[in-house]
């Protein structure tokens, strides 16, 4: 089950579960803010959260992270390149803001590892790198449930902002082109900033 919830920080942001229906077990992908939101959903539906996971490290994406880490009892990962944007406020973006937001908390991903829920081994997520956005960004693609947790990479409109530190259009022209574009047609792609749009669909749009 894939269950989209819109919050609002400094900017609105689609926060995802991931959840196994048979275990009821599942992955909190990108809380970008109101924690007491997203944890009374959790509660209410019984979810056991085993992993908090981060597509990058911008702030209005994990500004929810710390407080429900504590509550839930379910550490944050983040691939090991992006790590520093997290106790950065100047990368993190969180710098000008009204609150700005740190994780010394962490562990991290790379590129290429398989996330497994301890509660069913066959649900699954694959770690897949897509610099661009950020040095360190990446996608969760599960092939299971065709789909794929893109941040910030890729929007229903077109390729995500390269004009923060660290960003860089040609490795995001690149990474969409070459490891997005290239998943089976029929993948949802789940952003943060839009709705959901399929690969095939995407590549209409980006190769006409």
């Amino acid at each position: 089950m894939i269950k989209e919830l819109q919050v609002q920080g400094v900017f609105a942001e689609n926060t995802y579960f991931y959840i196994d229906d048979h275990t009821r077990s599942g992955f909190l992908i990108d809380p970008g803010a109101q924690a007491g939101l997203i944890y009374d959903v959790i509660r209410r539906n019984d979810w056991k959260i085993e992993k908090i996971l981060l597509t990058h490290g911008h702030f209005d994406h994990f500004g929810a992270a710390e407080i429900l880490r504590e509550k839930l009892g379910a550490p944050i990962y983040i691939y090991s390149e992006e790590a520093p944007y997290l106790n950065d406020t100047y990368l993190n973006l969180s710098g000008n803001s009204a609150n700005p937001v740190r994780i010394l908390h962490y562990e991290e991903l790379y590129d290429g590892e398989i996330i497994r829920l301890k509660a069913h081994s066959g649900f699954l997520l694959k770690v897949i790198h897509t610099p661009g956005h950020t040095p360190g960004s990446v996608i969760f693609y599960s092939p299971n449930d065709k789909a794929a947790f893109v941040g910030d990479t890729l929007y229903q409109h077109g390729p995500g902002l390269t004009n923060f530190p660290g960003g860089d259009r040609r490795m995001l022209e690149e990474s969409i082109l070459n490891k997005i574009l290239t998943l089976p047609d029929d993948t949802v792609l789940l952003s943060g900033h839009s709705s959901p749009i399929t690969v095939a669909r995407e590549k209409r749009l980006l190769l006409r």
